[in-house]
């Protein structure tokens, strides 16, 4: 039976594992939308209630998978998806757009690509640094008036920020990297949302499959994998990295569960203020995952994992440069 956790004050609550939805479309290698409509529903029957999406991914692909994927279950889902990075028609990259008019445009393409009628919880994806957080949140906010989305999330925005937003509107979750090898959200960014009431959900908790012990070598991720291009999985760094992964793999093995599980497990131990949304295609990962929910770590385990990953162990940022300067602001 999946347990459940609040994200927050809000009176929002959802599964304690959801599903990350983006590689089913885009940036993980090839896809098959059969094989993640099948992830879907797995996850679905076996209590996963989150689905997390974004109108970036597959540049409206993947709300477009998702929404097919719950036709005929939506009153199973809480529906995820973000709106901010903004894509031409052909994929490129066009900046971060927080404007008012822009959150109202954004969301009702969203719900037209995910055939619903509202959103459960409506995150901007990246902070606009030239429009104040006020307004964009303001303009959210009108969508819960008018009941297009029921609740307000954050992603990669900064303490300072969450607080500016939290004024104008409750905000249910912040959305940031977390895991073993990610663990700059403990100290003020944790403990804003904690003083605050807002729940945590945490995405890439695997290390974007690092930690699970799936790449011996840098051939091991396909050509068309984004991560190629990811600097803790490039040249040098990759080979300094992969004692890490050797560490998860060890204690895995001492304590009888795969690496995947033991990572989850250590997130979700983190608080129960926190939910990890691994993402997988496939429904044998997912099954793995979910898996993590009957791990339970001793402090001593704990102990080990904390000191084998202090925050800034691994080599390489979490993006590259211009990643990077779109985070915590």
């Amino acid at each position: 039976m999946m347990k459940t956790r609040k994200l927050g004050n809000t009176g929002l609550v959802v599964s304690t594992v959801g599903l990350g939805c983006m590689g089913m479309s885009e940036f993980y290698g090839p896809s098959d939308e059969m094989e993640s409509m099948a992830t879907i529903h797995r996850a679905l029957s076996l209590g996963v209630t989150l689905l997390d999406t974004a109108d970036m991914y597959g540049v409206g692909k993947n709300e477009e998978l998702v929404g097919r994927a719950i036709r005929g279950c939506r009153d199973r889902v809480i529906l995820a998806t973000k709106f901010g990075n903004v894509r031409g028609a052909s994929g490129e990259f066009l900046g971060v757009n927080g404007r008012p008019e822009y959150v109202k445009r954004a969301c009702e393409a969203s719900l037209r690509r995910l055939g619903v009628e509202h959103i459960d919880l409506y995150y901007q994806h990246r902070v606009d640094p030239n429009t104040p957080i006020e307004d964009t949140v303001g303009a959210m906010a009108e969508l819960v008036h008018e009941g297009k989305v029921r609740f307000l999330g954050l992603s990669e925005a900064a303490p300072s920020t969450v607080r500016r937003a939290s004024e104008v509107h409750p905000i249910a979750a912040l959305q940031t990297e977390y895991s073993l090898w990610s663990r700059e959200p403990e100290g003020e960014i944790l403990g804003t949302c904690r003083q605050l009431g807002i729940g945590f959900v945490a995405y890439s908790p695997l290390g974007r499959g690092f930690l699970t012990g799936r790449f011996k070598t840098q051939e091991d991720i396909p050509q068309d994998d984004w991560r190629r291009r990811h600097p803790r999985f490039e040249g040098d760094n990759f080979k300094r990295n992969l004692h890490l992964a050797e560490t998860v793999r060890q204690i895995a093995e001492e304590i009888g569960c795969t690496p995947a599980q033991l990572a989850l497990a250590w997130v979700l131990a983190q608080g129960q203020d926190i939910v990890p949304i691994p993402g997988t295609k496939h429904p044998r990962y997912l099954e793995e995952n979910l898996g993590a929910l009957n791990v339970h770590l001793t402090d001593g385990q704990l102990r080990r994992l904390d000191e084998a990953f202090p925050v800034g162990v691994p080599a390489g940022e979490r993006y590259p440069e211009q990643g990077m300067r779109t985070i915590n602001r």
